[in-house]
């Protein structure tokens, strides 16, 4: 979505500053299966790895030119499948209608807007997980008003806002791999006793040291430990013990602030005017001038049990407020949870969270993600950097420095934050743990008010981005210290300014946002060009956005897929074996602005009806797609 202005205005260091149901065994291992994870996550609990940290995978696919077709191409040799657009019911809803004629009660049991971050978890059958019957968890992170409804803002009303809450969260639903030879196809299953919808109205529970905190109360919940919905789902995570963690990011955009905002609301962009949402037309809780604390109770990471469709969502404070971007979970050497997450902004951190109490699947959940403690990154010109502890009493976080106790640091996460001195970086979006060797890689899709320049990262305005990775001391997920480098730089080789040439070995891209490892040590690498910069000026000739796959230790990059017009490519996952992978296409034929016209809805893209013949049209719609090899092997070979 848009960025927000900056709303960093510290004195940290910028990074370019600084760049020169048992315990047992077979327990733990069904839990990871369910995951979908098999063994690629199994080097955290001491079992076998499948690649040695410097083995090479392998990418024998060829890879595809940049496009600006209004259609998803893969190498030859492989197919597309369209599994789950906007509007498709979960289960027995009705069906999406072109003109979006469809009522906010229907909307609540479809598919909701801009698909992104996802993940498959199989069934498994006789002690191996499915891979072909499974649940997808696929995240829906925000709106276009001027496609959701016949005629988009007009007469705006409670049920237009009502339409527009169903849109945003996370859809749960069933997939199955049926048929045979050219007719083998994954479908939803429908009825399904596991899927669901939660969305921006569903409730939820508030857990951790901020649960009941004067600031997390509000008229309709003076306890302070419930709220209602989940909203700017982007990217995700997933635990051991089977769940699925969904991350809150631009959440300010669906709120009215104050003439004059506090500056704790000022930064976390609360501003008068808002995004434009006009939520708080019809829900006060939107209106911050009605409900000052509601803002408080949304920017969270929050854990869903797909395997349970009549459980609570949580809200896990422990883990901080930010606009959440993901929240990639390891296991550190005595078992402990380690979360990585990135607060997706300009000049915002990169923080990890460790918990106090082993991982133990004869108890797993309850604590792991309530009590523990929250660090941030700090960066070293020396290529070290070390995690600094977000905890009342420690690092200058005192009253006496206007932080009361732990849940006012953990409510106000990025002052915290400024305070302790963290690197500032360059929007901090998607993590990934190598299953081999434990790197962590972080993209940091763009930052061009970047304006100081060193030799580590000469480029004046980061337009590109670039993929940073660090390997925690001792390799210790746990630890307090860490070696790091730049594992790419975006970019393009053709342009006539040598710094805006990056350093791919390979196919040229920029603004890396989704990142994900396969089985076997792949990384895969999705973007995500705004429309205001794709096709223009330093994207002139990169195309549309791609799905890139990395060898990180070659360093070698291809480009395996390129998306339709306007379109971000995000969410990438895939079934166990390897042979089936989940995309997501979010906001194809999305215009500079990002609201789309009601009376051109086509203007942008047609996809996916320009594509598929299966899918009703009238206007571009966000969904989940598949991509198999023609010969059932594994993708990305």
């Amino acid at each position: 979505m848009p960025d927000d202005p900056i709303s960093n205005d510290s004195t940290n260091p910028h990074f370019e500053q600084l760049l020169v149901a048992s315990s047992t065994l077979s327990a733990r291992r069904r839990r990871l299966l369910q995951l979908g994870l098999g063994s690629a996550a199994l080097p955290f609990l001491g079992l076998p790895l499948r690649v040695a940290a410097s083995a090479q995978p392998g990418m024998r696919f060829q890879p595809l030119a940049a496009s600006s077709e209004d259609r998803v191409r893969v190498p030859e040799g492989y197919r597309v499948q369209m599994l789950y657009a906007w509007g498709d019911p979960v289960s027995d809803a009705p069906g999406f209608r072109g003109d979006a004629g469809n009522s906010a009660a229907e909307q609540a049991e479809q598919a909701g807007m801009h698909h992104d971050g996802m993940h498959f978890f199989p069934f498994v059958r006789h002690g191996q997980p499915s891979s072909t019957h499974g649940l997808l968890c696929v995240n829906h992170e925000y709106t276009d008003e001027g496609l959701l409804h016949p005629d988009g803002m007009a007469d705006w009303s409670h049920a237009k806002m009502l339409k527009s809450q169903h849109a945003h969260g996370v859809s749960v639903i069933e997939v199955e791999l049926a048929g045979s030879g050219r007719d083998l196809a994954w479908r939803v299953l429908r009825p399904s006793a596991y899927a669901r919808r939660i969305t921006a109205r569903t409730p939820m529970r508030i857990d951790g040291p901020a649960a009941g905190a004067a600031a997390m109360r509000t008229r309709d919940d003076r306890r302070g430990n419930v709220v209602f919905g989940t909203l700017a789902n982007c990217a995700m995570g997933v635990t051991p013990w089977g769940t699925y963690l969904s991350c809150e990011e631009h959440f300010n955009a669906c709120f009215k602030g104050l003439d004059q905002p506090t500056a704790a609301q000022k930064r976390y962009g609360l501003r008068e005017r808002g995004a434009g949402m006009r939520w708080h037309e019809h829900d006060r809780r939107f209106d911050v001038a009605s409900e000052p604390n509601e803002a408080n109770r949304f920017g969270w990471v929050v854990e869903i049990d797909p395997w349970n469709p009549a459980s609570v969502p949580v809200k896990h404070t422990a883990l901080g407020r930010f606009k959440h971007e993901g929240a990639m979970l390891t296991l550190a050497g005595d078992g402990r949870v380690v979360v990585y997450m990135g607060d997706d902004e300009a000049f915002e951190y990169l923080y990890k969270y460790v918990s106090r109490d082993r991982f133990d699947a004869s108890r797993a959940g309850g604590s792991l993600l309530a009590i523990g403690t929250l660090h941030v990154a700090r960066f070293g010109a020396d290529g070290r950097g070390h995690w600094i502890a977000l905890q009342h009493g420690q690092n200058g976080l005192t009253e006496a420095n206007g932080f009361a106790d732990q849940a006012d640091i953990l409510i106000r996460t990025r002052q915290a934050a400024d305070l302790v001195g963290a690197t500032k970086m360059d929007r901090p979006e998607w993590l990934a743990v190598h299953p081999g060797s434990g790197e962590v890689y972080c993209s940091l899709t763009n930052n061009r008010q970047r304006v100081d320049v060193d030799a580590a990262n000469p480029r004046r305005g980061n337009v590109f981005g670039h993929i940073i990775r660090w390997r925690e001391e001792g390799g210790d997920a746990a630890a307090g210290s860490f070696g790091w480098d730049i594992f790419v730089l975006g970019g393009d080789p053709q342009h006539a300014d040598p710094e805006k040439r990056g350093n791919s070995r390979g196919d040229a891209f920029g603004s890396p946002d989704g990142l994900w490892f396969d089985r076997d040590g792949r990384l895969w690498i999705a973007t995500d060009v705004s429309g205001s910069a794709m096709h223009r000026g330093d994207y002139a000739r990169l195309g549309n956005n791609q799905l890139l796959v990395a060898d990180v230790v070659s360093g070698e990059v291809r480009r395996f897929l390129t998306g339709p017009k306007g379109c971000e490519i995000a969410g990438p996952t895939a079934t166990p074996d390897g042979r089936n992978l989940f995309i997501n296409v979010q906001h194809p034929g999305e215009l500079p602005g990002g609201r789309s016209d009601p009376t051109r809805p086509l203007a942008g893209s047609g996809w996916p009806a320009s594509q598929f013949a299966n899918v009703t049209g009238g206007r571009p719609r966000s969904a989940t797609i598949v991509v198999r090899r023609d010969d059932g092997g594994i993708v990305g070979v």
